[in-house]
């Protein structure tokens, strides 16, 4: 008998509930980290956004790309986070998503393949964290995994 798959609203409470468990900076990593997952489980992108998307140039998705990366304390992922730390105030909720986009920027901005791939990950994440302290060391952790993934 397969398993019954928990609801969406179930899936997304388990994102929430685990970042409720960090402190609010390393809270919005956590769920930027997982942005696209909680996306395809809200049901986004629609099939006509799909559809739309396989028509823009390299220009566009780039400038799509960035536009959603500037405007991410204002979307789904303000309303995730405050519902994970439901006592911070609204600008330090928005700040924390601000600065964990920018961190995961910086990470990916500071990224060059040029030698051992593992050590080019740390090294890109430590001049990162730089520019970005205060995250917990579990949250570095976890920036170098999702650049690895990202950058192989």
């Amino acid at each position: 008998m397969d398993p019954i798959e928990p609801s969406a609203d179930e899936q997304i409470a388990a994102f929430i509930a685990s970042a409720a468990k960090q402190p609010l900076l390393d809270a919005a990593f956590e769920l930027w980290r997982w942005r696209y997952r909680l996306n395809s489980i809200k049901g986004r992108p629609t099939a006509e956004e799909v559809r739309i998307n396989r028509t823009l140039s390299p220009e566009q998705i780039g400038a799509k790309y960035r536009h959603d990366r500037d405007r991410a304390h204002e979307g789904p992922m303000f309303g995730y986070l405050k519902r994970a730390h439901p006592h911070a105030g609204d600008d330090a909720i928005r700040q924390a998503i601000i600065t964990a986009v920018k961190f995961e920027g910086a990470a990916e901005a500071h990224f060059k393949w040029d030698g051992d791939f593992w050590a080019c990950v740390v090294r890109a994440v430590a001049q990162a964290a730089a520019q970005y302290p205060g995250f917990l060391e579990t949250t570095y952790r976890d920036a170098r995994n999702n650049l690895a993934y990202y950058m192989k």
